[in-house]
C-alpha cells in the first residue's frame, strides 16, 4: 500500500502446560515459552509499531511475591526495548555470578519466568502515541482471581453508550476509551462473579484461605465473559490473563478481527495470524485452528482447555483488508487469494492498455502488491497463450520460422520499476521537510522505458488517501518518461470509513470520496451532498439501531469508471507530463478472490453491525460542518 495507514494490532499468548525444568531438559532452557514469545512479536511487528507490551503471570509462587509483571515501551523499536527491559535483571545476575539457568532460581527471582505470557503489538488509532495507551493493559487487586490483564486488536464503535454504563454502575473509569471500557466492563463482571463464589462458599463455612483457592478452580470464565460483552458493538479479538491463572481469548460475533490457536500436551498459542504460529512452532497449517466467531478459547490454571459459544455468531463478515494487506502474506490462503486478486483485474488492464503488450512495461509499487502482481501477469501470459494460438492458426502455412519464434516467445515487459529507498520517520514534524522526504521515498530503474511510447503499468494493493501518489511516486515515475501511466489497485475503491481496528475514520482523507463530491458539485448536484446532510442529521441522536447509511447516495449517480477518471485528474502532479489513469478492482471480484471473509463495508457501506452506519453518517457531517475530529 502506497499510503501508509496506521491499522490492526497484534497479541500473542503463551500458555506453558508443564513445569519450567520440564522445558529445561527437553529444550536446553526454561526460557523455552519466552523465546517463542519473542518470536511470535517480531513476527507479527507489521501489525504494529508504535508499542510494544509483555506480561508474565507465575502461577506457583508464595504470598509476597510479585506473580504479575509487565514491561511497555513506545521507542522505536519498542519490541527489543520490551524484551531489553525484562532481560536486564539476568545480565546483572550474571555479572554477579549466578546460574542463571538454574530453572528454580529463576522462578523465584526472574520476573519473566513463568507459565503465562501474554504480548502485543500496537498500532495507535486513539490518542498520542503514550505508554498508558500501550497494551497489556491491567486491573490490580490483592485477590489473585480478581486481578485482570487485556490485549487486544479491537475498536468498540459504542463506548460512549458502555462508558455510560459503567458510570450507572458506579464507577468512575479513568479515561474515555474503548480499552478503558474493555477492562472496566470484564473487570465488573469478573468482580461479581468472585462475590457470588465468596458468598456461596462462605456459606458452606470454608476459611477464607480456602475460599481463595476454591474460587480460583471454579471461576466461571464463560460466565463473566458472555455478560461483559452482551453490549460490544465493534470488531475484536481480545486475550485476558487472570492472577492466578486461567487465560482467555474472545472473538466478535462477526469475525471481523482474526484469531488462531495451536495447542498440544505442551503448550497452548495464540496468534492474530496463522502462518506465524506455523514457523514459530514449526507445525503444518491443519494444526493451526481458528478461533471462530462468537466464541472464546478458554485455558484454566489446571490446564483444562476448552472454545465456548460467548456470543450468537452472525454473518461472517471478517475484514477483507487482512487478505489484501494487513496479514503476512505468507499464510496460504492470503497468497493465493492477493494473486487471484491480480489475476481478476487482468481484463480490464488489457483494455486499459488497448491491448498493446509492445508498448508496455509492467510493474508493482513495493512490497505488498508483489503477489498480486505476480496474479496479473499469470493472466497477461494466459491471454497471451491464447493469443498464440490464433496467430498463428490465422497465418498458418505462411510463417516462416523467425515469425513463429517471435510468437511463440512473446512476453509481457515485466520490470521491476520501484525500489524503496528510505523510510521516512516520524520525527520530521514540519509538513514541508515531510513532502520533501516522502518524494525520495522511491527510488526507480532507469533506461527501461522507451520516452513518450511506453505505457507503465503499476500495481498496488489499494489506494487510501491517494497522497503518497500524488506527492511522490506519480512525480518518480514520471522522470521514466513514458506516455501514460496507469495505476492498477487491486482493491476496489475505499469509500467509507473503518470503525472496527482501521485508523480510517475521516471521509475527507478517503480520495474516492472526494473524487465523488467534486462529481457532484461539478455536475449541478449539491442538492444530493446537501440533502444527505441533513438526513444524517435528523438522526444524529437516534440509537444506533435506527440509524440508516445514507452516504451510500453520494456515488449512486456516478459509476466506478467515472469516479475513477476523477480520482486520476485529482492526483495528477501537475507537473506531471504523462497521461494518468487509474484502474480500480471491483467489488465482484474481491467476492470471488476471498470468498471466506467477506467484509467489505469501507468499499460498500454494508456495515455488518449497527454502530458502523452510526460511524459513516457522523463522519458526513464532521466532513460538512469542517470539523477536525474523529467519528467514534
Amino acid at each position: 500500500m502506497s499510503d501508509q495507514i496506521k491499522h490492526e494490532c497484534g497479541i500473542a499468548l503463551i500458555r506453558l502446560l508443564k513445569p519450567l525444568s520440564w522445558y529445561a531438559e527437553k529444550y536446553g532452557t526454561w526460557k523455552y515459552g519466552l523465546n517463542k514469545l519473542y518470536l511470535l512479536m517480531e513476527k507479527q511487528h507489521n501489525r504494529g509499531q508504535d508499542g510494544a507490551g509483555a506480561v508474565c503471570v507465575k502461577n506457583n509462587l508464595a504470598p509476597g511475591s510479585a506473580y504479575i509483571s509487565r514491561f511497555r515501551s513506545v521507542k522505536e523499536n519498542p519490541i527489543k526495548d520490551v524484551f531489553d527491559q525484562m532481560n536486564e535483571p539476568l545480565q546483572k545476575a550474571l555479572w554477579d555470578r549466578i546460574d542463571i539457568e538454574n530453572t528454580h532460581w529463576a522462578y523465584q527471582n526472574f520476573s519473566f519466568a513463568g507459565e503465562l505470557y501474554l504480548g502485543h503489538l500496537r498500532y495507535g488509532t486513539f490518542g498520542k502515541n503514550s505508554i498508558d495507551l500501550v497494551h497489556p493493559v491491567m486491573r490490580q487487586n490483592n485477590w489473585k482471581s480478581r486481578n485482570l490483564v487485556l490485549a487486544g486488536n479491537f475498536n468498540l464503535t459504542n463506548t460512549d453508550e458502555l462508558f455510560r454504563v459503567l458510570v450507572d454502575l458506579g464507577q468512575h473509569p479513568k479515561a474515555y476509551t474503548d480499552t478503558v471500557t474493555a477492562l472496566e466492563k470484564v473487570g465488573h463482571f469478573l468482580d461479581e462473579e468472585n462475590q457470588h463464589l465468596f458468598r456461596k462458599y462462605k456459606n458452606e463455612g470454608l476459611s477464607n484461605d480456602k475460599i481463595s483457592h476454591k474460587i480460583e478452580e471454579n471461576l466461571d470464565i464463560l460466565n463473566i465473559l458472555e455478560r461483559a460483552t452482551k453490549d460490544w458493538d465493534g470488531g475484536y479479538t481480545i486475550a485476558g490473563l487472570i492472577g492466578h491463572g486461567d487465560a482467555f481469548v474472545v472473538r466478535d460475533p462477526w469475525g471481523i478481527r482474526p484469531a488462531h490457536y495451536y495447542c498440544d500436551d505442551e503448550i497452548v498459542v495464540v496468534a492474530s495470524e496463522r502462518p506465524v504460529i506455523q514457523t514459530v512452532m514449526n507445525v503444518r497449517v491443519g494444526e493451526v485452528k481458528e478461533i471462530n466467531p462468537g466464541e472464546a478459547l478458554i485455558i484454566k490454571k489446571d490446564g483444562r482447555i476448552s472454545k465456548e459459544l460467548i456470543r450468537v455468531p452472525h454473518k461472517r463478515t471478517s475484514c477483507s483488508f487482512e487478505r489484501i494487506y494487513f496479514s503476512r502474506g505468507s499464510d496460504k490462503d492470503i497468497y493465493k487469494e492477493r494473486k487471484e486478486l491480480g489475476n481478476l483485474i487482468c481484463p480490464a488492464v488489457l483494455k486499459a492498455i488497448n491491448f498493446d503488450f509492445e508498448n508496455t512495461v509492467f510493474s508493482y509499487i513495493p512490497n505488498t502488491s508483489e503477489t498480486a502482481f505476480y496474479g496479473l501477469v499469470e493472466g497477461i501470459r494466459r491471454y497471451l497463450v491464447d493469443w498464440k494460438i490464433e496467430e498463428i492458426k490465422r497465418k498458418n502455412g505462411s510463417l516462416t520460422n523467425e515469425e513463429i519464434k517471435r510468437i511463440i516467445s512473446f512476453e509481457p515487459r515485466v520490470e521491476k520499476i520501484a525500489i524503496k529507498d528510505v523510510k521516512l520517520r516520524t520525527f520530521i514534524a514540519d509538513d514541508a521537510s515531510r513532502e520533501d522526504l516522502v518524494a525520495h521515498v522511491y527510488d526507480v530503474t532507469y533506461g527501461i522505458i522507451n520516452n513518450d511510447v511506453d505505457t507503465l503499468v503499476i500495481i498496488d494493493d489499494s489506494i487510501v488517501r491517494g497522497t503518497t501518489l500524488k506527492n511522490s511516486i506519480l512525480r518518480i515515475l514520471d522522470r521514466l518518461h513514458p506516455k501514460k501511466i496507469i495505476v492498477v489497485s487491486s482493491a476496489p475503491q475505499i469509500r467509507y470509513p473503518d470503525c472496527y481496528g482501521i485508523d480510517m475514520a475521516r471521509l475527507d482523507k478517503f480520495i474516492a470520496f472526494n473524487a465523488a463530491i467534486e462529481l457532484l458539485r461539478e455536475t449541478g448536484q449539491q442538492a444530493i451532498i446537501d440533502k444527505v446532510y441533513n438526513r444524517c442529521k435528523q438522526q444524529e441522536n437516534l440509537p444506533k439501531e435506527e440509524i440508516v447509511n445514507y452516504v451510500q447516495e453520494i456515488y449512486q449517480n456516478f459509476t466506478v469508471e467515472q469516479i475513477s477518471a476523477k480520482i486520476a485528474e485529482l492526483l495528477k502532479p501537475e507537473d506531471c507530463n504523462a497521461e494518468v489513469e487509474i484502474v480500480y478492482q471491483t467489488v465482484e471480484n474481491l467476492r470471488k478472490a476471498c470468498p471466506n471473509d467477506l467484509g467489505d463495508w469501507y468499499f460498500t457501506g454494508n456495515y455488518p453491525t449497527p454502530g458502523g452506519n452510526r460511524v459513516v453518517n457522523s463522519s458526513f457531517i464532521n466532513f460538512i460542518e469542517g470539523k477536525d475530529q474523529r467519528a467514534y
